[in-house]
Parts: C-alpha cells; structure tokens; sequence
C-alpha cells in the first residue's frame, strides 16, 4: 500500500484516495480542507442547480383583457351592448389613457371586445338593435299626452275662476281651486311617472322644495314687500301667471329631456373617445337649456298677457323653470343627490330672506337686513327669487356638464 501525501494539506492531510462520498444514507461528509474546501463553501448554493431549469421570472397577465373580464364579470354579462360595458368601466375610474394599459386605443375599443367575448346571457340582443333608443309614436304620444295633463288642469281651473269670478262666492271659489289644485297634483304624477322625466331612484325630501318654490313663486313677492315696509300686515296677492306658465312648460320640458336622451345615445354610439364623447354632448347639453328656457319664456309671457300686471317680473319664474329642468334631467340621469342640494339651497335663500328683515328689527341686529333690503331696493321683491333659483341654476348646470358629458350618465338612456 502506498502512503501518499498531499502537499497543500496545512496539519492534518487525508491519506488514501479521493475523498470519500458523503453517505445518502447517513448524511455525513468527509471534512476537506484548504482550497477546494473553500470552493465547496462558496458552491454550495448551487448544489441543486441544473442547466435545463430556467429561473422563475414574475410575469403579467399574458392576456390583460381576460384579467379585466374577470374583474368585471357580471357588468360583462349582464350588458346589452358594448356601450353599457363602456359607461361602466368609465364609472369604475378607467379612462382612454388606462385602456392603453389594455392594449386599446381608448375605452369604447376595450369594450367591444370585453362584449365579444363575454359569455352574456342567451338571446342577447346585438348592438345594431339596441344602441337604437325607442322612438316608437305610440311610446311618444303616450307621455306627450301625460305632460299636458297637468297644465290643462292649471289653464282649466284659472279659467273657472276667472269667469266666476262674481259669480261664486268666497267658499265656493276655493272649492274650485282645492280640485283644480288636487288635479294639477295627479296630472304631475302621472306625468313623471314614465318618459322622459321618470326617475328610477328618486331622491327623497325633494318634494317640500318644490312645493316651497312654486308657492313663494306665487305669494312670495307680495309677502316680501310687506315684511320689508314693515308688516306683513294682511292678506298675501296671489300672482297666478308664474303658476299658469311653469305648470304648462312640463310638456316642453320633457321633449327636451327626450331630444337630450336620444341624440346623446347616438352621440355615444358614434364616439371614439371618452373626451371625444363629451366635447359633443356638451354642447347638446346647452342647447337643450336654451331651447326649453325659450319656450319657458313664451309660455310666460302668454300668461302675462292674460293676467297683466299680476306677474311681475318674469326673471323669478324663468330662473325657478331653468332650476326645476336641471334638477330633474339630473336626477333622471342618476344624479338625484346634487338636484336635490340646489332645491335646498334655493328655499334656504327664500326662507331667510324674510326672516332676516325680521330679525333686523331687533335692537343692533339692523345688519342683518341689509343684503335684503339692497336686493329688493336693485331689483324689486322679486330680485329675491331671481338671486336664488338663477345661482341655484347655475351651480346645477355647472354641474350637468361635467356629470352628463360622461357615458355612464347615458348607459341606460
């Protein structure tokens, strides 16, 4: 037997051959030392390496779409047409710019195919036939006939008591108006009960706000004159042709409501863009506005002429129309919280108008009556109304053309 000696051992050399394999039964290794020990240490992680496994890499989703459908399963399934699909992931935050992310020019693509290869329920219709609004006569006659109801009802009871007038006698004439008024009441019901200004969730509360407005619209005035001379000190005049030409603008109201609905369905059907879609309905928006505050206007002024010189100014009832329009085309539109703040904050200006020329009567209080009597001493009693439903009117519509330029104001429209 040879007797063989290293010569890079330090101390201690093994003698023999090789080193030994370390046992798979026991586990144990033979100790090496000097410079392969030292290898050995440094290796040792890649022990278990092999030149046919590749490393795990952290990878996204190979197709982000199919993430998206996920995420969004029922929207993708429940959806008749890739519009819906469209107004609701706008609704979820996702913009034109994130849709790159998807590998989509903007959102209306995504949603195309988000609705092509979604399961969907059976027997969903196509996009032909539903990006179609229903513009069937019948369906138009029906609500046209609903919206006039309610200002035949006015128009027939002013009549009534215009041509009784020294007929009927104290009790009898508020007869006539207790059932004009309770069928002015059923004719908006029925009304706002379909069409255009249906509202599927409507905000409650809402309904002491109008009834405030429409009777400050016809007591206010005269209450206010004789608060700021100092009474009041008798009975409140009624000025009925504010009443007989807002109660008839419900029909124009709601084929402008109707046009709005329609021509931004189509609006939304032609788009290519998210900001594409609102720069043209906003427009559309403000021609809606104007073409209904025209036909306010006429209707007012018919009725002045046949009530003259109980009125007054027509700038009250005008901005009190162009508020009861916005509100409800944003609340039958979803956006019934924001309609209901503006009728608040305008009955709140109409309710402490008065209240603040009282108060100013007290000892050192006179300050608080100053911006009233500087309002009614500018514009008359009516600048009152005018202030608080034109401000109210105009946050509203600020407001509609941020909400209603968007496409998830019209998924269900």
């Amino acid at each position: 037997m040879r007797d063989d000696t290293s010569g890079h051992g330090h101390g201690g050399t093994p003698k023999g051959g090789p080193p030994e394999a370390p046992d798979p039964g026991t586990g144990d290794a033979p100790a090496e030392e000097g410079p392969a020990a030292v290898l050995s240490a440094v290796r040792a992680p890649e022990i278990g390496y092999h030149p046919t496994r590749r490393p795990a890499v952290r990878r996204g989703p190979a197709d982000p779409v199919k993430a998206l459908m996920h995420r969004h399963r029922d929207l993708c399934e429940r959806a008749v047409d890739p519009l819906e699909i469209a107004a609701g992931l706008e609704a979820h935050g996702l913009t034109d710019r994130t849709a790159a992310r998807y590998r989509h020019r903007d959102v209306f693509s995504l949603a195309e195919e988000l609705y092509a290869r979604a399961p969907g329920v059976n027997g969903r219709a196509p996009r032909a036939a539903v990006t179609k609004p229903d513009t069937g006569r019948d369906v138009r006659a029906g609500w046209t006939l609903a919206a006039l109801l309610p200002g035949a009802a006015c128009l027939a009871t002013a009549g009534v008591l215009r041509l009784t007038e020294e007929v009927l006698g104290g009790e009898a004439r508020f007869a006539v108006t207790a059932v004009g008024t309770l069928l002015v009441v059923l004719g908006l019901r029925l009304a706002l009960r379909d069409g255009p200004l249906r509202v599927a969730d409507p905000a409650g509360g809402v309904t002491p706000y109008v009834c405030w407005l429409l009777g400050y619209v016809v007591y206010g005035d005269d209450l206010l004159t004789q608060v700021v001379s100092g009474g009041p000190d008798g009975h409140w005049t009624a000025a009925p042709a504010p009443l007989l030409g807002l109660v008839p603008a419900l029909a124009p109201a709601a084929w402008c409501a109707h046009l709005f609905a329609v021509h931004a369905r189509r609006r939304l059907a032609a788009s290519h863009g998210l900001s594409d879609f609102g720069s043209g309905v906003r427009p559309l928006l403000l021609g809606v506005v104007a073409l209904f505050l025209c036909a306010l206007t006429a209707l007012l002024l018919l009725a002045d002429l046949g009530h003259p010189g109980q009125g007054g100014s027509l700038l009250g009832p005008a901005a009190l129309g162009a508020l009861l329009f916005l509100a409800r085309l944003l609340a039958v539109h979803g956006f019934p919280e924001p309609a209901a703040t503006g009728l608040a904050a305008a009955c709140a200006v109409e309710v402490a108008a008065p209240f603040l020329v009282l108060a100013g009567r007290l000892p050192g209080l006179g300050l608080l009556a100053r911006p009233v009597d500087a309002v009614v001493m500018a514009a008359g009693p009516g600048g009152v109304a005018v202030l608080a439903c034109g401000v109210a009117a105009g946050g509203l519509l600020l407001h509609a053309s941020v909400t209603l330029t968007r496409a998830s104001a019209h998924a269900s429209a």
